[in-house]
């Protein structure tokens, strides 16, 4: 990725080395790929800036801005675990993820809740536990975990909550998921961290049918931080206003 921590807290910034972001991308063993990686889009469901992965009982969650219109993310839910992905333009040449994980490591500390900043998967991954009050007013936490990928002109970020926030083997399905999603960043000029368009798939636009409105309850919410084998089957397609 574009940078790399050597060492560092959520409180202390890292010290760092630059790489290029081509370069790190191809030393991956997995995804999440770029277009120019790949040859098709293969069992993937187009939604504009990304294509991603299906499998059978997945369900996506289109998160659409009720002002504008205009989907700012995608959520893939799957045997109580969850997975919000979103895309952002980002320099050529220089990741932006160690940046953005410390302004989230400090949000979710100002807001009173746990950090921990650890390798993982992707690399180098948030572990947040936010404070919640539950139906019955008794405190409680809210685990997550921030994963980030720096490709060429991209960055995607992924938030994995439910279950898949604890449990490694929940956590499985849905980081296979995010390791073979596809970005497509288009060439219209964008500032760095300005979100990548998403559209609704296409098999849920035809003849101008709309998809369900779906409210996320309690166990899905996200913490509130900055903004940034064969498959047979699609996914179910919700909408969140």
């Amino acid at each position: 990725m574009g940078l790399f921590s050597r060492r560092g807290t959520a409180n202390e910034p890292a010290s760092v080395e630059w790489a290029s972001v081509e370069a790190e991308q191809q030393k991956r063993p997995h995804g999440p790929f770029d277009r120019s990686q790949v040859e098709e889009m293969g069992p993937r469901v187009d939604l504009g800036a990304i294509w991603l992965p299906v499998m059978p009982g997945l369900e996506l969650r289109m998160e659409i801005d009720k002002k504008t219109q205009k989907v700012t993310g995608v959520t893939a839910a799957l045997e109580g675990s969850n997975l919000q992905i979103q895309a952002f333009a980002a320099p050529r040449t220089e990741g932006i993820w160690d940046e953005i994980r410390h302004e989230i490591a400090q949000s979710v500390s100002g807001q009173g809740g746990i950090v921990d900043d650890v390798p993982g998967v992707f690399g180098r991954e948030l572990l947040v536990r936010m404070p919640v009050t539950g139906p019955d007013g008794q405190s409680g936490q809210r685990p997550a975990r921030f994963v980030g990928v720096d490709g060429p002109r991209w960055f995607i970020r992924g938030v994995l909550a439910g279950k898949a926030a604890l449990d490694a083997e929940a956590a499985k399905p849905l980081e296979s998921v995010f390791a073979n999603i596809v970005v497509v960043r288009d060439q219209s000029p964008r500032p760095p961290r300005d979100l990548l368009p998403l559209a609704l798939p296409k098999s849920a636009r035809k003849d101008g049918a709309q998809p369900a409105a779906s409210a996320a309850g309690p166990e899905d919410a996200v913490p509130q931080v900055p903004d940034l084998g064969p498959l047979r089957r699609g996914p179910e397609i919700t909408q969140i206003g």
